[in-house]
């Protein structure tokens, strides 16, 4: 069995005095309330609705031109004519042309039940939780965790991710399909010696 993403929470210890009062602080919950999570060891559904894309483009060019053209007709004490025309002429060009383009695009959607793992002092709740379905040899792998705000949560303790702060969301697989999804080490040796 894989290490989990977060411990197991612990729920505060109940008093070790037995006052026989039917009202105990540390498991309260009001008779006539909706049973939203708010203590450490509840339970939320998380539907998971993410969906990021960015693109970016640029481009640039520069160009730049000269051209140098001189003559020589005659030269002191000499005559015109005694030797042709003789000139010199130069150029020179330089052309540059860049263009760039990056996209990304993800989108991910599902649900999972997570945990209450700590309830901060402003009541906001922190949630960890870990989903693995293992088919044959190969084992999905699905964590999930962040921040949430009580008024957030609806009814029948669903809560959407986009509501949810510090979101970390992990899908990762295991086994004999990631294994060949992936690259060995000796081709990971030869493409860092030789990028080109």
């Amino acid at each position: 069995m894989a290490p989990t993403l977060y411990a197991r929470p612990q729920v505060a210890p109940a008093s070790a005095v037995n006052n026989g009062a039917i009202f105990q602080p540390s498991q309260y919950r009001p008779l006539f309330e909706d049973h939203r999570a708010r203590l450490v060891g509840d339970t939320l559904t998380i539907v998971i609705a993410e969906k990021v894309s960015a693109s970016q483009k640029s481009s640039s060019s520069v160009d730049k031109s000269g051209k140098v053209d001189a003559g020589i007709t005659a030269f002191p004490l000499l005559s015109a004519n005694s030797f042709n025309r003789a000139g010199v002429a130069g150029t020179s060009s330089n052309t540059f042309a860049g263009k760039g383009a990056t996209e990304s695009s993800n989108d991910f959607s599902g649900t999972i039940t997570a945990v209450v793992t700590e309830v901060l002092p402003n009541g906001h709740l922190v949630i960890a939780g870990e989903k693995q379905i293992g088919v044959n040899h190969n084992v999905d792998v699905l964590r999930f965790s962040g921040q949430v705000d009580p008024r957030s949560i609806l009814i029948g303790n669903h809560v959407p991710s986009t509501q949810i702060a510090n979101v970390r969301v992990e899908h990762r697989g295991r086994g004999q399909q990631a294994e060949a999804q992936g690259i060995g080490w000796l081709s990971r040796f030869f493409l860092n010696l030789l990028p080109i």
